[in-house]
């Protein structure tokens, strides 16, 4: 495939093997067929170069130029073990360690390939790549073990045994894709001296909604205008759908003519014949072009001079003709010392691209890159699952929605296949129960409402004690119950800043306003009145249902144990709940909907069921009453029943506070 889809970059070093004069015929061609990159047809010819050859040595430098081979065309597995025998005898120079390392990485092994990384730095400090390798190594693991979002699908019934790339949604609809393939059936019938496959064409494919598959793809066009002998493929399409912008590599025998870009148009379901882009006043190779959907901007690849090495991303304006102006290097933040390739410009002005150099994990990464506030590219990796170890490129998305195509050559395809790729919506619900919180009863029929930062206001009635509302993203929610006979009581919720989906469960308890409601951890010291810090909470909590509660009046009563003078204790409990009052008063709760009374131990606690299951010795409706206290024998249980006593609980007397205010 050519520039179709080469994996990685020109800076493959060209060993020069110590041969006698009499170098084999064979040597020569299969030197030539590496050179001009045809490197599946070189690897066979260096396979029988290396059977003929008994020195160790050239056979070690014949495995570090299959290696070199398997390396470009992101045959990593079987590069790995090439590289390895070449090493041996250190054939290949210091380049050999650092496309080794990269292999490695491409293979999972991460531990290793670091440590090859740092052998070819020690020989060539600072090198981006290898410093890129390492950091590479490190965040894979986390990569893989942390994907995001992304849904990922292989479309099994586009992709063949051949390679299938470079798809693409032909215009607004999404029921046809334009694709690359050099399957059996292309217009080309020998087969790639590069690939070892057809020579690549376009196709296309239509989604059939009765059978609920893609239809058999076919070549794009019967007339064949489009596709030749040659290569064909990687296709961008203009927002209408009705120009195309693809890739065409022309080969004899000896050397690679060029890849350049051609445009066609289509008129009533025809496409025109395609003509050579003229690209400003350069006549050098340029492939892998993408059109903004407006068609002012074409972004391609080329390897033209005043680029950062490899093969870079470029950028040219459209003139009022039909030619374009003199192209602009995408810059450093995007481009690097390896191939930048396959660009996918989208109609928001985010760039994707494919890189073998920067932070990735293994072979080819697909990049996402937006522009700051000052105009300057910010690039990040796309992570898994989009991403994996092998080689993942040729994005592209269906028209203001996070899905669409892209291609990889990963462990689960059987060469280059086409995947799809969906970002499903967070999805945010709330689940609730509303459970009486004196006897953890559930409460049936209360009314729910939902009232939301972006002016969200629903109303529901709990069937059962139950509701489930659905919620929106980057939005703070207030949920609230009310029922006749009980307090009201409220949740708070929010999906701002959450980067998943979420349940919220919320459990509502409504305070009875028929009973005293007890207000744990109000706590004195002994003889005293003046409230203890840990009461605070509590208190506070008494506040918020006070305000969520703004007619209700309460009383607030103290109660003693039965131990020590009557007297005593009811002076104790009244200032106890006069300092009830006091705080809640500070807090802004007006002094007219509070009442303090001290009850002393005139009032012992009747065992509810909730105080029967946290202690099993009392049962419930059991009455601790001095006499009852005495009669149990254990100290301990004992002292817990004065404790219980020794509690602050508070009553609603009236619910029109409002109204009689207001009067």
């Amino acid at each position: 495939m050519g520039y179709l889809k080469l994996h990685h970059s020109g800076l493959f070093l060209l060993i020069v093997l110590s041969f006698s004069c009499t170098v084999s015929k064979r040597y020569r061609s299969a030197m030539t067929s590496f050179e001009i990159g045809e490197y599946t047809k070189s690897i066979a010819s260096f396979r029988k170069v290396y059977n003929e050859t008994t020195d160790r040595q050239k056979k070690s430098a014949i495995q570090f130029k299959i290696a070199e081979a398997y390396y470009h065309i992101g045959q990593y597995r079987y590069a790995e073990g090439y590289y390895k025998s070449a090493l041996i005898r250190n054939t290949g120079g210091v380049t050999t360690w650092l496309h080794y390392a990269e292999t490695l990485r491409a293979n999972e092994k991460y531990d290793e390939a670091i440590k090859n990384y740092k052998i070819y730095l020690d020989s060539v400090p600072n090198d981006q790549m290898a410093l890129n390798g390492i950091e590479s190594s490190l965040h894979c693991k986390e990569w893989l073990q942390k994907p995001t979002r992304y849904k990922i699908e292989n479309m099994k019934d586009i992709n063949s045994v051949s390679n299938d790339y470079s798809a693409t949604y032909a215009g607004i609809h999404d029921n046809e894709i334009i694709f690359t393939s050099c399957r059996k059936g292309s217009t080309g019938k020998k087969k790639s001296a590069i690939t070892g496959e057809y020579n690549a064409d376009i196709f296309r494919s239509t989604y059939n909604l009765q059978k609920s598959k893609w239809d058999k793809p076919q070549l794009i066009d019967e007339q064949k205008v489009i596709n030749t002998l040659d290569e064909e493929g990687a296709a961008s399409l203009n927002a209408a759908g009705n120009t195309m912008f693809f890739t065409r590599c022309r080969y004899d025998k000896t050397q690679e003519k060029g890849a350049e870009i051609y445009s066609a148009t289509q008129l009533s379901g025809l496409w025109g014949n395609p003509l050579k882009v003229k690209i400003g006043k350069d006549t050098l190779m340029a492939a892998h072009a993408s059109v903004s959907p407006d068609g002012s901007l074409l972004y391609f690849v080329s390897e033209r001079s005043g680029g950062y090495g490899g093969k870079d991303i470029w950028i040219t304006t459209k003139n009022k003709g039909e030619s374009w102006e003199k192209p602009v290097n995408a810059g450093p933040e995007i481009n690097t010392a390896g191939d930048e390739m396959f660009p996918y410009i989208r109609e928001n002005g985010v760039l994707y691209f494919s890189s073998n150099a920067h932070i990735g994990m293994g072979g080819l990464d697909i990049f996402m890159a937006k522009k700051d506030e000052n105009g300057k590219w910010i690039v990040e990796n796309m992570k898994s699952p989009i991403n994996s170890t092998g080689d993942d490129f040729a994005i592209s998305f269906y028209p203001g929605e996070e899905r669409g195509l892209f291609s990889s050559n990963r462990e689960v395809s059987r060469k280059d296949d086409i995947f799809s790729f969906l970002l499903p919506p967070k999805i945010y619900e709330m689940e609730g129960d509303i459970f009486n919180k004196e006897n953890g009863a559930r409460i049936n029929d209360a009314t729910v409402k939902l009232i939301g930062t972006d002016g969200t206001m629903l109303k529901l009635n709990a069937e059962n004690g139950k509701f489930k509302f659905k919620l929106k993203p980057e939005v703070e929610y207030v949920v609230a119950a009310y029922r006749k006979g009980f307090l009201n009581a409220k949740s708070v919720a929010s999906t701002i800043g959450t980067e998943e989906g979420k349940l919220f469960q919320i459990r509502l308890e409504l305070t009875p306003a028929d009973a005293p409601i007890s207000v744990d951890n109000i706590n004195y010291e002994f003889g005293k009145w003046a409230l203890l810090p840990e009461s605070v909470a509590a208190l506070d909590s008494l506040t918020a249902l006070l305000v969520l509660n703004p007619t209700t009046i309460i009383e607030l009563m103290s109660h003693s144990d039965c131990r020590g003078d009557d007297a005593t204790n009811s002076e104790i409990s009244q200032k106890r709940a006069q300092s009830v009052v006091t705080y809640l008063i500070s807090k802004g709760i007006q002094s007219g909907r509070l009442v303090a009374k001290g009850y002393g131990e005139s009032a012992p606690k009747t065992i509810t069921k909730k105080l029967a299951k946290e202690y099993t010795f009392l049962k419930q409706g059991t009455e601790l009453t001095c006499k009852y206290i005495e009669s149990l024998s254990d100290e301990k249980q004992r002292e817990i029943c004065h404790q219980i006593n020794r509690r602050t609980e508070f009553r609603v007397l009236s619910s029109d506070y409002k109204e009689k205010f207001e009067k």
